[in-house]
């Protein structure tokens, strides 16, 4: 082997140790984490993709929907001091779901959108959608605006609150959206908030709501932004940025078949990554 050539191999190896390095904390993963979840996909804050399954399957995502309500509605600057009233413009005329917030409760913005996040409450959505200027329609415009603009070619979006089978998405394009709404401030304190009280009418007592996400209360998890999802059409959905060994690390797990499941994924996740460290 000549000098040069010595020299440019010397040069290849070193940088290929570099990467590695710089990759070395979940360097030595083997076997498969066995999820449930129909579609799954993790990846490093880089945007390195640890393990994906079935990742451009569309399937419809529920209330993963609330994540891209929210960043909409932060993305227009509207006040969110301003007081929105509930009306029968808000019910849930697809699943026939019913809500604490009966017509004429009254809250704020910035109160809906945490109790949409944190608690999944959908005329909270469906009123922050309402409200927007030019109108519900106006809002599902920007709605797929927005995901368009994020490179989220394989989704639509169809209402604020994802009880529609037609807001749908991949595991590959909500990490996208996942990564774009960690940037929000108040979308990761809503999302990671466990509980919280309002009183949105005058002459009744305050509703206490929770989080939807279990695994806020498991103190072996350090999770930074979550929301969860679930009608018929989606199974139940996850998605999730969280810090493991260091590292800031997005999870989305699709189509869970059982209410437990996505959390049985998170922690089969959680610890495969950790015994590779």
């Amino acid at each position: 082997m000549g000098a040069s050539r010595a020299i440019v191999f010397v040069l290849i190896f070193f940088a290929a140790a570099v990467t590695l390095a710089g990759n070395s904390t979940f360097a030595t993963l083997k076997g498969s984490p066995d999820l449930r979840s129909a579609s799954a996909i993790v990846l490093r804050e880089n945007g390195d993709i640890i393990y994906g399954k079935d990742v451009n399957t569309v399937r419809p995502i529920a209330s993963i929907t609330k994540l891209m309500t929210a960043m909409v509605i932060l993305d227009a600057k509207l006040d969110l001091n301003e007081n929105i009233t509930i009306t029968r413009e808000d019910r849930d005329l697809i699943r026939q779901t019913g809500s604490r917030l009966g017509y004429g409760a009254i809250l704020s913005r910035r109160e809906l959108l945490l109790l949409a996040l944190m608690s999944s409450e959908n005329r909270a959505a469906s009123a922050l959608g309402r409200t927007f200027p030019g109108g519900l329609q106006a809002f599902i415009a920007q709605m797929n605006h927005k995901a368009a603009s994020l490179g989220m070619n394989d989704s639509g979006f169809a209402d604020p609150a994802g009880l529609n089978a037609n807001n749908v998405s991949t595991a590959s394009d909500l990490a996208k959206m996942l990564a774009a709404a960690d940037g929000y401030p108040l979308i990761t304190q809503s999302t990671t908030t466990k509980r919280k009280e309002v009183r949105p009418f005058a002459k009744r007592g305050t509703l206490t709501y929770g989080n939807t996400n279990r695994l806020l209360k498991n103190e072996s998890w350090n999770i930074e932004l979550s929301k969860t999802g679930y009608i018929n059409e989606a199974g139940r959905c996850l998605v999730m940025q969280v810090h493991i060994a260091g590292e800031n690390v997005s999870i989305i797990l699709l189509n869970s078949f059982g209410k437990l499941t996505p959390y049985g994924d998170s922690n089969r996740l959680r610890k495969w990554l950790l015994a590779s460290t």
